[in-house]
């Protein structure tokens, strides 16, 4: 997969959060561009809207519109929306289940690059982040980096009792723990 310019990935999200924003259809930006958003690193893959899977059709109906060429992908868990060689991810379940009316509960709105939008909860955008880890996709640089950055906005009890069932992010936090980005856990 080819990087693109981190500007280039902001025009295309506030052109995309515009359109939804007018539609009325509600939205939470995700990935890497909210950890940014948060004061994290920034990204160079693609942009992340999560949404309620009743209003995926219309929101991709809505880019398309905008101008975005749509993409049904066969995973079943997300559409894509193509400018150039920037996409949106319009996500609506997630490796951490459906996204549904608590992630909007616990999302925070704000400016994100002179666009209101709500942005996922850091726990969220950890959980997720976390939750996707398997033998197949085991890169743990991104989940560090936003851990590092956002550390003392996560309630890092809350993302421990919704990750505990992953081998993998017992294996992050025990990382974490050693290079002291995350306190132990007194046992």
């Amino acid at each position: 997969m080819s990087k693109v310019r981190f500007d280039d990935l902001i025009e295309c999200m506030k052109k995309a959060a515009g359109a939804l924003n007018d539609a009325g259809i509600p939205f939470m930006l995700g990935g890497g561009i909210a950890g940014a958003a948060r004061g994290g690193p920034e990204t160079d893959h693609d942009v992340d809207f999560l949404l309620r899977r009743e209003d995926a059709d219309r929101a991709l109906a809505v880019l398309e519109e905008a101008g975005f060429e749509p993409d049904r992908p066969p995973e079943g868990w997300l559409y894509k929306a193509w400018q150039g060689d920037v996409f949106i991810d319009l996500i609506f379940s997630t490796a951490a289940g459906d996204v549904d009316d608590e992630y909007f509960e616990r999302a925070d709105e704000f400016e994100v690059f002179a666009v209101r939008m709500q942005v996922l909860a850091p726990e969220d955008l950890m959980v997720t982040k976390l939750m996707a880890l398997d033998e197949m996709s085991l890169d743990y640089k991104p989940c560090v980096e936003v851990a590092r950055s956002l550390r003392e906005q996560i309630d890092w009890d809350d993302v421990r009792r919704r990750t505990d069932e992953s081998a993998y992010a017992k294996a992050f936090f025990t990382l974490v723990e050693e290079l002291g980005v995350v306190d132990r856990v007194a046992s």
